[in-house]
């Protein structure tokens, strides 16, 4: 059931000629093969006889789901055995991820990725981080060094790793991937807009680039419950990211100095970016706070060619910069192009709209971003973790936060610049106006945030922050328009209504809560169809055509099942009526869900379950066909794009798309070649976490801990997985014994 999913802007034709006075670039064949791009050798004799050192420090259990429980001596023990272990169970993400993170990709993959690394590379200078990494405290630097070296080791004692670029790591390079979210503020760059301005030419906008801002792929649930409604007088806080299937690591890293932390890890990060320790957890969802912002540039070129940027009532000269990006041929060689590039004192420029340049400012703060992710891991408790938030580089993401204490929180970004809210941020702003620009941050107790709520829980499902407490949240009144772009989405209301079930939670409740069946998007839609129906009069074609698919849904509760036909024909009727309204209900700045319960025709939605039931015929041989036998779950090899195929064994996945209000999502399409439908993305990872006098913790993956397919750990959580049976977390040393496979030093 696919959906684009990147945000982007109206398909346009850049006016003029200033795109094409801003393309400076040029093709250069240089007569490498293109793996030589990286640094030389990964291994010198001092620097294996240093990692040789630090891995005695270090020791990896291997639990009986594969799952790696790192203890070191010293936080960068810790390191350097947390992202060694990564790199024995997927290498290749971890390389994936820092090619893209420094704008390399193209090197592995082509020409075709050019862009992406263009747009990388506007904000992120190889050179700069160097300096910050110079800059950084000492013991950030030791950990980044720690870093690189777990990294080069694990080369270094498996030769058969072939990294496709990145030969040696170094410590700086994990700045370049800091803060752990799945693209961060600069994929709201759309990259056919960037094409065009930098390559000088038309260039269509891809289809995803015209959807709304969020999309259930890019979602999260988290919800934190307090002690008062929880049968145990035990804090409880739900995990739940929605990202591409295998995107993290789950693992728990352990030292001498304080770290004892348990979660999921990002490929190639050395933080736990959503996870607990013994006192306290968090959980990040993606945020519709807006902290990213585009300026409109009107420029001004001078008599000898040069350009300059209206600002008041001066002209300020445009900067420009050069960029050379290194790509593979086709033949494996090596290709350059350089471009030069432009920006403002707002930020880079990145296309062109009615004759403007269009400026792109978003935070920029790599290393108070990496001292944030690392640092709110070892927090203790609600005061701990809001003094590392003090550093105010959390930019993408809303918080759920539980402790021992019984304290619970939600938080929004705490990256939120200070505007003037008379002016339409959604839109580029006129930068020529000093009044538009950003005055500084919000200080942490001026943004939207609820705190041990008397209702006694918060949630978020990527919604506005105006309902996390019930009756006790945030007021949007007092706040600026900027604190929400996202509105409500179906999950909100559901999750409101699983938390306001029951005053007596226990971990067990909580997972039920979480893959709760019911869909609340259908729930208001289907009556709207239902009238529809029984408005028809009775010589309609319609009305005996659909009599029934309708008595199928008239008598449906609203619940996703494996066995159920009425989801099916409910997701297919609802992907036929989102398809014709996304942009009617951007155009008129309406969330989409309440564009068709309120804005659709009778005849649309009559239509819709025509088409739904008959692709549904057309594909499968009737329109009366059992979720499961449609909605599936496949892992056949590593590949970071799979190949799926119906011959194949896969698994059902009763939940459906969060689009329809499911807490537990599914995102799931036809592939090549396939009937069935396969999931790339949406819940990848659960965890609820109970926060009593000794934590407790169970937990599941999409597929299994490992990367490898010749691995026993590949897909053995896929049965529990759809099913929502967590297993236990192995947190205290006690739990690990008697479920140890392996414990083993790196490089053994």
């Amino acid at each position: 059931m696919g959906h684009p999913r990147d945000e982007g802007l109206s398909r346009r034709r850049f006016l003029g000629g200033a795109a094409g006075l801003a393309a400076g670039a040029a093709a250069v064949a240089v007569g490498l093969p293109s793996g030589d791009v990286s640094v030389a050798s990964t291994r010198t004799v001092p620097d294996l006889a240093r990692w040789r050192e630090q891995a005695a420090h270090v020791t990896i259990t291997r639990d009986d789901w594969g799952i790696p429980h790192v203890v070191g001596e010293t936080d960068a023990d810790a390191v350097f055995g947390m992202i060694y272990a990564q790199a024995e169970d997927d290498f290749g993400r971890i390389e994936t991820n820092y090619l893209v993170g420094l704008g390399r990709l193209a090197e592995a993959e082509g020409e075709s990725a050019i862009w992406q690394d263009l747009r990388r590379r506007l904000f992120v200078d190889p050179e700069a981080l160097k300096g910050d990494c110079a800059k950084s405290p000492a013991w950030l630097r030791e950990l980044m060094r720690a870093w690189a070296d777990g990294l080069n080791y694990y080369l270094a004692t498996h030769p058969e790793a072939h990294p496709r670029v990145i030969k040696r790591f170094e410590p700086w390079m994990a700045l370049s991937f800091s803060e752990g979210s799945i693209g961060g503020d600069i994929e709201r760059v759309p990259l056919t807009r960037l094409e065009a301005f930098y390559g000088n030419r038309a260039v269509a906008m891809a289809d995803g680039e015209r959807e709304p801002l969020f999309h259930e792929l890019k979602g999260s649930n988290g919800m934190a419950i307090a002690p008062g409604h929880t049968r145990n007088g035990h804090a409880l806080l739900l995990i739940n990211p929605h990202t591409g299937f295998f995107f993290r690591s789950e693992q728990q890293v352990t030292s001498g100095e304080g770290l004892n932390v348990y979660g999921a890890a990002t490929w190639g990060q050395f933080f736990v970016y959503q996870g607990f320790n013994a006192n306290a957890g968090w959980m990040h969802t993606s945020s519709g706070v807006d902290n990213v912002d585009e300026f409109a540039e009107t420029i001004v070129t001078g008599a000898d060619g040069s350009r300059s940027y209206r600002y008041g009532n001066a002209l300020r000269p445009v900067r420009t910069k050069t960029i050379t990006l290194s790509y593979r041929t086709a033949d494996g060689r090596r290709g350059q192009r350089r471009f030069t590039t432009f920006g403002t004192h707002h930020g880079p420029i990145v296309r062109e709209a009615d004759g403007k340049w269009i400026a792109f400012a978003l935070m920029n703060r790599p290393v108070e971003a990496l001292r944030q992710s690392f640092l709110r891991t070892k927090a203790r408790d609600y005061a701990g973790f809001i003094e590392v938030a003090g550093l105010r580089a959390n930019s993408s993401n809303n918080t759920l936060f539980a402790d021992s204490k019984g304290e619970i929180a939600f938080l929004t970004p705490q990256f939120v610049p200070v505007r003037n809210d008379r002016f339409d941020y959604r839109k580029p702003v006129d930068g020529s106006d000093p009044a538009t620009d950003w005055r500084g941050l919000h200080r942490l107790e001026s943004l939207p945030q609820a705190v041990n709520p008397r209702n006694g829980w918060v949630f978020n499902t990527n919604n506005w922050p105006w309902t996390a407490a019930g009756a006790d949240s945030p007021k949007a009144a007092a706040y600026p328009r900027y604190f929400d772009q996202a509105g409500e989405n179906p999950r909100g209301p559901q999750a409101i209504r699983v938390l306001n079930a029951r005053s007596d939670f226990t971990p067990r409740t909580l997972i039920e809560a979480a893959f709760d069946p019911y869909l609340t998007a259908f729930a208001r839609l289907v009556p709207g169809l239902i009238a529809a129906w029984d408005r028809l009069p009775e010589g309609d074609r319609r009305k005996a055509k659909l009599v029934g698919p309708v008595r199928l849904l008239r008598g449906w509760d609203h619940r996703w099942g494996a066995n159920s036909t009425a989801t099916s024909l409910a997701v297919f009727w609802g992907e036929a009526l989102w398809a014709p309204s996304a942009r009617p209900a951007k155009d008129a700045g309406l969330p989409v869900w309440d564009y068709l319960a309120d804005h659709v025709t009778d005849a649309q939605r009559l239509a819709a379950l025509e088409t739904a039931a008959e692709r549904l015929t057309r594909i499968f041989g009737g329109w009366q066909v059992p979720w499961g036998e449609i909605n599936r779950f496949q892992r056949n090899d590593g590949a970071i794009v799979q190949k799926f195929e119906d011959a194949k064994p896969s698994i059902p996945v009763p939940f459906t798309s969060a689009r329809w209000g499911s807490l537990a999502s599914f995102e799931a399409n036809r592939r090549p070649g396939t009937k069935r439908c396969y999931g790339t993305g949406g819940t990848s990872f659960v965890a609820i976490v109970e926060f009593g006098p000794r934590v407790r913790a169970w937990a599941v993956t999409a597929g299994g801990a490992s990367g490898h397919p010749g691995s026993p750990h590949f897909n053995d959580q896929a049965e529990r997985y759809a099913s929502g049976d967590l297993r236990p977390v192995y947190f205290h040393p006690d739990d690990l014994k008697g479920h140890i496979e392996r414990s083993y030093r790196p490089g053994e």
